[in-house]
């Protein structure tokens, strides 16, 4: 489903990406780790088109992401993505928010387009919520709302770069119990997270990156039961003490 074939990018003299290779079979649940500034934001970015990148190659669906021919709007309708800070249009309710990519992008009408997003909606939890405005929304429902958005594009993957990090720790659960639920039927999902829980529940295998490379791409048993490299070992050190 989605193939990154020697993947590098810098900004400058900065080498943020070098020589990245890994793949994220159909209905695989795969999780990028790593420590801040790791590039693993980036990677994922890259894969929709949202950072160019200077060597390599991605292929998403046997679509060329770097390819100048390829008409990235119509590849990133397919492919779902939610954002660590949501990025919901604030001045639009809940519904058209849910609505106006179907009616823009895909050309479903008003009632068709309302009518998956409210399908969605209630699938996450938030159907009473619908003529709500998100800024009347805590950050967990915030959250869910914007992986609903992405469902109604009906995509063939999904993306999700931290979308628990910028929530307080009472609403991490929520967002995590509908990736859970979509993972277990059977959605193909590259997630950038650091919630180990969810990896271990979840993830076919986890990707743990840093200074811009790929250091392990493994099963999640071997990731968490004998990591390969010292840089992972200490990572999950920290990150599973607490």
């Amino acid at each position: 489903m989605i193939t990154i074939d020697k993947v590098s990018k810098h900004y400058g003299s900065f080498q943020v990406l070098t020589d990245c290779t890994t793949k994220v079979a159909k209905g695989e649940v795969v999780v990028v780790c790593g420590p801040s500034g790791s590039g693993k934001s980036t990677l994922i970015k890259c894969v929709n088109g949202l950072e160019p990148f200077q060597s390599g190659s991605i292929t998403v669906d046997g679509v060329s992401v770097g390819d100048p021919k390829t008409n990235l709007s119509k590849l990133r309708s397919r492919v779902g993505m939610v954002f660590q800070h949501f990025e919901l249009f604030p001045h639009m309710s809940i519904t058209d928010n849910l609505s106006i990519a179907q009616e823009k992008v895909l050309g479903r009408n008003r009632d068709e387009a309302r009518a998956k997003g409210l399908k969605l909606l209630e699938r996450v939890g938030l159907k009473a919520h619908a003529e709500k405005f998100p800024g009347q929304l805590s950050g967990g429902q915030q959250q869910r709302v914007a992986i609903a958005r992405a469902l109604c594009m009906d995509p063939i993957c999904m993306l999700f770069d931290e979308p628990t990090s910028a929530l307080d720790p009472e609403m991490i659960n929520e967002v995590l119990d509908v990736m859970v639920e979509l993972a277990q039927e059977g959605m193909t999902m590259m997630c950038v997270t650091h919630e180990m829980g969810f990896a271990r529940k979840v993830a076919n295998r986890v990707i743990f990156m840093d200074k811009g490379l790929i250091v392990e791409d493994d099963s999640k048993d071997a990731f968490f039961g004998a990591p390969r490299s010292e840089r992972a070992r200490q990572f999950l050190a920290k990150i599973l003490q607490h």
